[in-house]
């Protein structure tokens, strides 16, 4: 920081934070390259290296860590987060409705694509949002990105056949949560440090808000209104919200200059726990969502709950999900992200592998509780994670990468393959479901545990 402190010798008084960020990039010639906050921060998790990236560009004391205008930065990024993973978490309502009036006709593994390339897109597009924001265009990615959710709604409410749907569902309204989710959660970095991790927990729960309301609004009103208005009540009520983080989010900084991100980081391929890490979130993800799409489905088709009642199975699962998304990121804080991130995911996989036993609504309440919950918790500590994992912050970002590729195809294939076991598998098809999804969680657990081994044998890392 010795650089830093010659570089703000000379910065002029006005202008203060600006100047004192470009008097430290040029007062260093040690810094030729910063981390850009876009690759730094996941949606659902703090990021030392965004932390590590602006400390050395600005200073420290430079970030506000509070205040109006930071706190209204949460409340975009917390309205953004909902209008985007909020809707994959309540695509299982969708995927009920369809299999059993619109679509009925088309497969369920069919139906889930739709989901399925929502999600997978929702990842892969940030691949590509990520240097957009660090190039300045932070506004014109959530206008676009935003402008295409809803617009994707709206279009989703005219459809009557199958393509129609994953064309405006899937397609349109996935490369509009790609386009908006990572600059939304990254702009955060430059607003709080000290407060970070708790902050980008408290945003995050917008997405499991939406899970919790959005079942309950599509279940009060399309018997009353039909699909198609339900569905544009909805797009309506996404594009007022819409108007908060469009008026009220901007930069603090000025985009960083350095060299382009690297898209892949090949010390990676290097590094046996950052592989092993990346493998089992693969597997992990590949099953994370099976319950989310099919569990309403489940209740309905074994009689555990009327089609009055099973929307509400969604609601507690994200009810779940909004304490796991909060609880373990501040264990972790002390713990260490990836241990909690073995601990969430060992729990998630005794619970899963608890569906078997299933019998009635009560049991069926408390499965989606406790998965909701534990699962969330996976979500929301991966980047952490990866981050963890990543000893060079001007790395950080491609590695985030790889990550958000991988995990990507894991859900963009997932779930498609527990609808191919509902419809291939007769009277076992549930069976071969809950198992498909508890041996997927297996793997990706294992493959987790062995990371967090080889941290301890190669590195001596306890807090890891």
């Amino acid at each position: 920081m010795n650089t830093l402190a010659e570089g703000e010798k000379g910065a002029p008084d006005t202008d203060r934070t600006v100047n004192k960020y470009k008097a430290g990039a040029r007062g260093s010639s040690d810094i030729t390259t910063t981390d850009r906050p876009s690759s730094a921060a996941g949606p659902f998790s703090g990021s030392e290296s965004t932390e590590s990236a602006l400390e050395a560009t600005a200073g420290a004391d430079s970030i506000p860590d509070g205040g109006v205008t930071a706190w209204l930065q949460v409340l975009g990024s917390w309205i953004i987060l909902a209008e985007t993973w909020g809707l994959v978490n309540a695509f299982g309502v969708y995927q009920t409705y369809y299999e059993t009036n619109m679509l009925s006709s088309i497969s369920s593994s069919s139906i889930s694509w739709i989901g399925s390339v929502q999600g997978a897109l929702l990842m892969m597009v940030s691949f590509v949002s990520g240097p957009l924001y660090d190039a300045g265009y932070f506004r014109h990615l959530i206008f676009v990105g935003l402008g295409l959710v809803v617009l994707g709604q709206f279009l989703t409410s005219l459809c009557s056949v199958y393509w129609q749907v994953l064309l405006a569902q899937g397609v349109m309204t996935g490369i509009g949560m790609g386009l908006s989710f990572l600059p939304s959660a990254a702009i955060l970095a430059q607003y709080f440090r000290r407060r970070r991790a708790l902050v980008l927990g408290i945003s995050s729960t917008g997405s499991p808000l939406v899970g919790i309301t959005l079942p309950i609004i599509f279940s009060r009103l399309e018997p009353r209104i039909g699909f198609a208005w339900t569905t544009r009540t909805i797009a309506f009520i996404l594009l007022a919200l819409s108007a908060i983080p469009l008026a009220c989010m901007h930069t603090r900084l000025p985009p960083s200059e350095g060299a382009p991100r690297r898209i892949i980081d090949p010390t990676a391929l290097r590094e046996a726990s950052f592989l092993t890490t990346v493998c089992g979130s693969f597997f992990v993800f590949l099953t994370l969502y099976v319950p989310f799409f099919y569990l309403q489905l489940y209740a309905e088709t074994h009689g555990l709950a009327s089609p009055d009642i099973s929307p509400y199975v969604v609601t507690v699962l994200n009810a779940g999900s909004i304490v796991g998304r909060v609880v373990p990121n501040h264990l972790a804080d002390r713990a260490g992200s990836v241990n909690m991130l073995l601990v969430c995911g060992v729990c998630t996989l005794v619970v899963l592998a608890g569906w078997f036993g299933i019998q009635n609504f009560a049991g069926l309440i408390v499965f989606a509780l406790l998965y909701g919950g534990f699962s969330g918790g996976i979500v929301s500590l991966m980047p952490s994670v990866i981050i963890s994992l990543t000893p060079d912050p001007g790395r950080v970002g491609a590695r985030l990468g790889m990550n958000f590729l991988t995990t990507g195809v894991a859900l963009l294939i997932g779930t498609p393959v527990a609808g191919a076991v509902v419809n291939g598998f007769g009277r076992s098809q549930w069976l071969g479901v809950i198992g498909y999804s508890t041996a997927g969680m297996l793997v990706g657990v294992s493959l987790h545990g062995t990371s967090r081994l080889l941290l301890w044998r190669t590195k001596g890392q306890v807090k890891a």
